[in-house]
């Protein structure tokens, strides 16, 4: 294993973790804009009315989209226990 081998694996670890982790941080990212604008526009600045919708949005993209989550898991890992397989 040279270290552009090593480079490569890292680089994938990396994509998969922000293609998994993607939806449930978009999710929140778009529900805290949102509560963000109406806290302004209301003048209503509770820190706690952030808190639940947020945490259902994550839930909820995290049910939807765990089979892309999981796929992408499956495929790096596959692909290490390959370049185990074949000496990288």
């Amino acid at each position: 294993m040279n270290e552009a081998d090593a480079l490569k694996v890292v680089q994938d670890a990396i994509w998969a973790v922000i293609v998994g982790s993607g939806p449930a941080v978009g999710a929140a990212t778009l529900v805290g804009i949102v509560i963000a604008m109406m806290q302004a526009l209301t003048q209503v600045q509770e820190a706690t009315l952030t808190f639940v919708p947020k945490i259902l949005a994550v839930f909820g993209a995290l049910l939807l989209f765990a089979p892309l989550a999981a796929s992408q898991l499956m495929a790096f890992t596959e692909q290490v226990y390959g370049r185990i397989a074949t000496g990288f």
